[in-house]
């Protein structure tokens, strides 16, 4: 079965019900301009909650240094996963397991950066939309992901009534969704998870 993350989860109610519905993994963003931010005691209360097997992933956006070890001397994160400019150096300075995203239009985005973040725990491909950092509810056109000996992360404008021609079509390790199974943003919609997660079956 593809492994999936549910991110940009704000309270703990919904992220039991993506533990409940089969999530792997879920997100929590700290930057401050998304609407899916949450705080320090809100990423604490979820992470305490959750229940054994589920990832808990951080997304930072260009943040400094002392901000990320902030959060990380409050929270105890599974994975970083840097969204913004990040260099692989900034990345692995934290002695955590990482994921780098790539804002991607075409497959030729993929080529530097995985030699760049050769120790990334996996590469996430979201779309590049001008002034969005993910989020966005917007996807690129897929295509036959390459072999990179490293997982890729499909992101980007999933939703139930496309996320198997997207896994058909890229074949990824996972699949990312936000605003996909949203009511607004930040408030998942409990239906919409089951149904998103629920396509993944068999593949």
């Amino acid at each position: 079965m593809i492994r999936a993350k549910i991110c940009g989860i704000t309270h703990v109610g919904d992220a039991l019900a993506a533990a409940r519905v089969g999530a792997d993994a879920i997100g929590l963003v700290f930057y401050e301009k998304s609407p899916r931010a949450v705080t320090l005691p809100q990423a604490r209360e979820i992470i305490q909650a959750l229940p054994p097997f589920v990832s808990s992933v951080g997304l930072f956006v260009n943040a400094e240094a002392s901000a990320i070890e902030r959060v990380l001397d409050s929270c105890p994160l599974d994975i970083l996963q840097f969204h913004g400019d990040e260099s692989s150096d900034f990345c692995r300075r934290f002695g955590r397991p990482y994921l780098k995203v790539l804002r991607v239009s075409g497959e030729e985005d993929l080529r530097r950066p995985v030699d760049d973040y050769f120790d990334a725990q996996g590469l996430l491909l979201d779309c590049a939309v001008a002034g969005h950092w993910g989020g966005s509810g917007q996807s690129f056109a897929w295509w036959k992901l390459p072999d990179l000996g490293k997982p890729l992360i499909l992101a980007g404008g999933l939703r139930a009534d496309n996320v198997q021609e997207a896994i058909r079509v890229a074949c990824p390790y996972a699949v990312d969704v936000s605003s996909g199974v949203e009511q607004s943003p930040g408030i998942k919609d409990h239906d919409k998870m089951v149904q998103f997660i629920a396509q993944l079956q068999g593949f």
